[in-house]
């Protein structure tokens, strides 16, 4: 047994963590932009600090206010909203910094999952970080990550593009710059162009390719589409259209193909640029900005590179 000392001890240490996680969760939020993650589908799945910080805050940007005034309705938040989208991000930023620069806490949210992921947030958010401002994330769901993990496609390096190209010939170079990547590839897709997109997979990519449809993520009618790339195209073309929110995930290439990524990885920004004008045609600038997306790099820092080796 214990003695009164030792249980003393204890009691004093509950009490202190008890304490600790008590200040934890109660603290105020301060004059700062937070980026608040909210559901994409499911209305559970928002996190308690997410809901605390939108009861919290003096006002909320809403991508569309109509849209998060359902969940806010639906967890007795009566903040003041705004509306921050892509057609008025310009003035509304500067209007924003402005406030918090008076003390003002403000939360961001999109009409689902993390702000300035394929959503509008990016001019805020960078304009309060020149303007010496907290900049809090306050995490929680995003659509292509649910989607990733469920994939069942490799997870160990991925890359995120936001929306393919509407323009088929855009979209179809887009896929050309994957070929032969050595990781999986997310994109989001409208469901009136994904029929369009996988053709272009099938077409670009091999019908082989291992693609996943995620479609309607969280929601009702969530549904993944696991398989070669032409199996699932025949799928989606069999049906009578395709509805809801899609992400669509491309496996990495294959051993075959690995072994071509392989070598032209091995080359020079130069030496691989000069290999894809000769090979394909093209000029410089295109074949620049096929190796930019090849190696993962931006095209201004793939031109830096460029140039040094000139």
């Amino acid at each position: 047994m214990k003695d009164a000392e030792g249980k003393s001890g204890e009691a004093e240490v509950a009490r202190h963590d008890s304490n600790a996680s008590r200040k934890l969760a109660t603290v105020a939020t301060g004059p700062a932009l937070y980026l608040v993650a909210t559901p994409i589908g499911n209305l559970e799945d928002i996190t308690l600090r997410a809901v605390r910080v939108l009861k919290e805050v003096d006002v909320i940007a809403c991508e569309d206010t109509r849209q998060t005034q359902k969940l806010l309705n639906h967890y007795g938040v009566t903040t003041r909203t705004i509306s921050y989208h892509e057609h008025n991000e310009m003035t509304r930023s500067a209007e924003l910094v402005k406030e918090m620069q008076e003390g003002a806490s403000i939360a961001l949210v999109t009409d689902a999952g993390m702000p300035g992921i394929s959503d509008p947030g990016f001019r805020l958010i960078s304009l309060a970080i020149r303007h010496h401002l907290p900049v809090v994330p306050i995490p929680g769901a995003s659509a292509f990550l649910a989607a990733l993990v469920a994939s069942g496609l490799p997870t160990d390096s991925f890359r995120f593009s936001g929306f393919l190209p509407a323009k088929r010939g855009e979209r179809r170079a887009e896929l050309e710059a994957i070929k032969t990547s050595p990781r999986t590839q997310v994109f989001y897709e409208t469901p009136h162009r994904i029929v369009e997109a996988l053709s272009d997979v099938v077409e670009v990519l091999g019908q082989d390719r291992h693609v996943v449809i995620a479609r309607e993520v969280t929601k009702l009618h969530e549904e993944f589409l696991r398989g070669r790339a032409g199996e699932v195209l025949e799928n989606l073309k069999a049906r009578d259209g395709v509805k809801g929110e899609i992400t669509l995930l491309i496996g990495k290439a294959e051993e075959g193909d690995a072994r071509v990524e392989t070598h032209s990885a091995r080359l020079s920004v130069r030496q691989r640029v000069e290999q894809i004008t000769v090979e394909e045609k093209v000029d410089e600038k295109a074949a620049l900005k096929r190796v930019a997306k090849e190696r993962g790099i931006s095209k201004s820092e793939a031109y830096r590179e460029l140039q040094r080796s000139k």
